[in-house]
């Protein structure tokens, strides 16, 4: 029986330090990563493309925040629930279908309006979720997931600012929000065709006690639920960055270098994750970086100078993607079947919805800085439940 077929303990694999099942060539990985990378741009290119559509008049300025929420929940949606109908032996069908649908979505964006956009968006969510869902599969079967994770952060950043720029520069003047979704649906069969080249199977992960239908033991369900609000309390806040710069008194032009400052700084955070990883505490890590983004939350709204806003927002960057890649042996660590993890984006992606909404329920007119309260208690929900969960380990595991 090949290694394909045999279901490994993940445990044992992790201790190994080996991949469950054989381990994909470097074009299967290469191909697996641009298929994740197509599936996780919206988010990095959406605020461009959306803004442009209310410019057009196509959208209203509350329709934005609609589409992009519904698009974000669908993709988790897509995630946890569409990518694993396809299941680990059919994976080469999964992207070839869910490119194409992508694609054929993002062109159909360029001919709607209104709810009707908004409807096409959320639809599109779910072929983009499963393709993160591929991507994820190999992450969390590689010998060290949270150095994949890393990468994957890391390039999907750059990415995304690559495309942004493109678009932005040499797209949307000539030919407006259209030709940009016109380019994301090119990128997307560019996926279509590199799925023919994917892993063709997973190896099977191991079914446990707590487990046995294949879902995350219950000790991975609260693993998912500080993923989730990890992701919220990061994007309750920097939803408003601009208007709590705005409220600070700072020129326009502040808040589009902490833009910029936040982006270089979470490129370079992802780094040093992807460097450091298997040398550092994931507990550790992620407990330091989470209470220093408390500390730059706190500090992004005591109205403070323009110099120290900026610099608030760099550490908030770089500690929003150090920290990102230590969810996976978070999860991993409360559920070693790995399902947890394999379900990891789909509760990010789900996280990054529930903030922002969250949100804007405490905000007024005059105020955003509830929305910082409301981040805050989101963080420290999220440092309770990674503190509860690593000291109960060796009880549990025992």
């Amino acid at each position: 029986m090949s290694a394909v077929e045999t279901p490994l303990a993940a445990s044992e694999v992790a201790t190994a330090g080996v991949w469950i099942g054989a381990p994909p060539s470097l074009v299967e990985r290469l191909a697996a990563f641009w298929v994740g990378l197509v599936g996780v741009l919206f988010p990095g290119v959406g605020p461009l493309l959306l803004g442009g559509m209310e410019a057009a008049g196509r959208l209203t300025a509350a329709q934005i925040g609609q589409a992009g929420m519904a698009e974000l929940v669908a993709m988790g949606i897509g995630a946890a629930v569409v990518g694993p109908l396809f299941g680990a032996r059919r994976l080469r069908l999964a992207a070839v279908t869910c490119g194409l649908l992508l694609a054929g979505l993002d062109l159909l964006t360029t001919r709607t309006s209104g709810d009707g956009l908004t409807l096409v968006r959320a639809l599109a969510g779910l072929p983009a979720g499963a393709m993160i869902w591929l991507i994820t599969g190999m992450i969390v079967r590689s010998p060290r997931p949270e150095r994949w994770a890393g990468l994957y952060l890391t390039i999907q950043t750059l990415v995304q600012l690559g495309v942004v720029a493109g678009i932005g520069a040499f797209v949307v003047g000539p030919f407006g929000p259209d030709g940009g979704f016109a380019v994301l649906a090119g990128l997307a069969l560019s996926a279509a065709l590199c799925g023919l080249a994917v892993p063709g199977a997973y190896a099977p992960l191991v079914e446990t006690p707590d487990n046995p239908k294949g879902l995350p033991s219950p000790r991975g369900w609260i693993a998912l639920a500080a993923v989730l609000c990890f992701q919220a309390f990061i994007l309750a806040v920097w939803i408003y960055a601009e208007p709590l710069s705005r409220q600070a008194g700072h020129a326009p032009t502040v808040v589009s270098t902490a833009f910029a400052v936040s982006l270089a700084a979470q490129v370079a955070g992802g780094a040093v994750a992807t460097a450091l990883a298997g040398r550092l505490s994931w507990f550790w890590s992620l407990t330091g970086a989470v209470t220093l983004a408390i500390g730059a939350m706190l500090v992004l709204a005591s109205q403070p100078s323009a110099a120290v806003f900026l610099a608030a927002s760099g550490l908030f960057g770089f500690v929003w993607l150090f920290a990102s890649p230590f969810l996976t042996p978070l999860a991993i660590e409360a559920d070693p079947s790995r399902r947890a993890a394999l379900l990891g984006p789909g509760a990010s992606l789900l996280g990054c919805g529930a903030g922002p909404l969250l949100a804007s329920f405490t905000v007024t007119g005059t105020d955003v800085r509830p929305a910082v309260w409301l981040a805050v208690g989101l963080a420290l929900v999220t440092l309770v439940i990674v503190a509860g969960l690593h000291l109960t380990r060796s009880r549990v595991q025992a």
